[in-house]
C-alpha cells in the first residue's frame, strides 16, 4: 500500500493548519501552497474535499481562509485517508461469496491487511505527526550547530 500524492499534500496542509491551530487566524490557500510546495489549483479541491468530511471550515472575508475543523489531537490520520480515500474494503459479489479456496484466502489476508492499516492509522492523530515533525526539526537544529 502506498500513500497517494493526494494524501499527502492533503496531510502536508493539514500540518500547516495544524501549526497554526492555537492563534486561530485562517491561513489562505496561497499560504498554505507557498510553505508546503502544494499546487494552488490542487490545494484547492483537497481542502473543499477536507471541508466536505468536517476536518477543516473555510471562513470567508478579508481575513479569511482555512481552519482545522477540531483540535488536532482528536483529528485522527484514519479519518484524513478516509476522507480522501477510503480504506474500507468494498464488498462485491466475489468477496462475499469467493469462487476458490485460493480466493477466499486472498480475500481473508486482503482484509487483515485493512484492519492491520486502519489500526495503525486511529493509533495517530494530527497533533502526533506535529509532534514528531516538531522533534525532527530540533534534531536538524542540534546537528547544524
Amino acid at each position: 500500500m502506498e500513500l497517494s500524492c493526494k494524501t499527502e499534500y492533503a496531510l502536508l496542509a493539514l500540518l500547516e493548519l495544524a501549526s497554526h491551530y492555537q492563534n486561530s487566524e485562517p491561513l489562505q490557500i496561497r499560504q498554505i501552497a507557498a510553505c508546503q510546495n502544494i499546487p494552488d489549483r490542487y490545494l484547492e479541491q483537497l481542502l473543499a474535499t477536507l471541508r466536505r468530511g468536517g476536518l477543516v471550515r473555510s471562513q470567508r472575508g478579508a481575513k479569511g481562509g482555512y481552519l482545522l475543523a477540531r483540535e488536532p489531537w482528536k483529528i485522527t490520520l484514519l479519518e484524513i485517508v478516509n476522507c480522501l480515500e477510503g480504506l474500507e474494503p468494498k464488498p462485491t459479489e466475489n468477496h462475499a461469496n469467493p469462487k476458490t479456496v485460493e480466493s477466499a484466502v486472498v480475500t481473508e489476508i486482503w482484509q487483515e491487511v485493512h484492519q492491520k492499516a486502519n489500526s495503525v492509522l486511529q493509533g495517530y492523530t494530527l497533533q502526533d505527526l506535529a509532534q514528531k515533525r516538531d522533534s525532527r526539526r530540533q534534531l536538524d537544529i542540534m546537528y547544524y550547530i
